[in-house]
């Protein structure tokens, strides 16, 4: 896997600008210009010379170490997957196994078959939805009327106006900002492959939203997260999202068990069953994310 120097550059500028001072226990100074961190600050947290820093940044380094790269995370105070990120971008990948792609993993099939009272679909790691389960047939419409291709969530988030209008005006701009950030994760981890360019190609051609939010190198992989949606016949739904990974990372497990006391949500969808058509086309072949 090789070493990604203008990414490498940007991600670490874009990280040292998110801190200031005062989160890593320094002083700040009345007359500070820089948006966040200095790099002869970051350079002293990560006990590395400046100038090596700063060749970093301007993406005219050799490939650095692991050690360096252990010693970055710490002074960037970076989060896991912030780290991961961090270290496949210097083309230090972690050891996975190969991924599965459109093949339904066992495991995940085993899962799906046997979770039959709560909606359960499962994912790749770029977002298209392999397989779902009758009751999130029931919540999320069925897909039959849409093309392999185009049953990304991302890819339908930023594309189909519908589909955003099943979750409130006030949560967009944050699920957005979720979305490319946990798809930064899963493009970086496969190494820019063939797959991931032509996705990115689509988005970034097709929303300038999503281009500006990609440009904003954000990562975070999303596990577990509280989930609401309009549903057309019955009103908004609460519900938990349990995000569980295959250990290569390529394949997601995507589970909604209701809140404490919002189980008459799951009742309804079981009356509605898979073959319930939504009233509108938009609805009737929605995936949300």
């Amino acid at each position: 896997m090789g070493m990604h120097r203008d990414d490498l550059a940007d991600f670490l500028r874009r990280s040292r600008e998110r801190l200031s001072p005062r989160d890593v226990g320094l002083i700040e100074g009345p007359r500070r210009r820089t948006p966040g961190l200095r790099r002869e600050e970051v350079a002293a947290l990560a006990a590395m010379s400046t100038d090596y820093y700063m060749r970093l940044e301007q993406a005219r380094s050799p490939q650095p170490s692991v050690q360096m790269l252990a010693a970055l995370t710490r002074a960037l105070r970076l989060t896991a997957d912030e780290r991961d990120h961090l270290y496949l971008l210097a083309g230090h990948r972690p050891p996975e196994g190969a991924r599965a792609g459109e093949y339904l993993r066992p495991s995940m099939l085993y899962l799906l078959d046997r979770l039959d009272s709560v909606p359960v679909q499962v994912l790749s790691d770029l977002g298209d939805l392999l397989a779902q389960n009758d009751m999130a047939k029931a919540l999320f419409g069925c897909v039959c009327t849409v093309a392999k291709e185009d049953r990304n969530i991302v890819l339908r988030w930023f594309t189909e106006p519908d589909v955003r209008s099943r979750f409130a005006a006030e949560e967009h701009e944050e699920h957005a900002r979720q979305l490319v950030a946990d798809l930064r994760a899963a493009v970086a981890h496969r190494g820019d492959d063939a797959e991931s360019r032509t996705l990115l190609s689509r988005l970034r051609a097709a929303s300038a939203e999503f281009a500006s939010l990609w440009d904003r190198h954000e990562v975070a992989v999303r596990r577990s997260h509280p989930y609401g949606l309009m549903h057309p016949e019955l009103g908004r739904i609460e519900f938990d999202c349990e995000v569980l990974v295959t250990p290569a990372a390529d394949q997601r497990l995507r589970v909604f068990t209701p809140p404490p006391g919002g189980t008459e949500a799951l009742n309804m969808l079981r009356v509605l069953g898979p073959q319930h058509r939504h009233d509108t086309a938009a609805t009737r072949t929605s995936v949300n994310e």
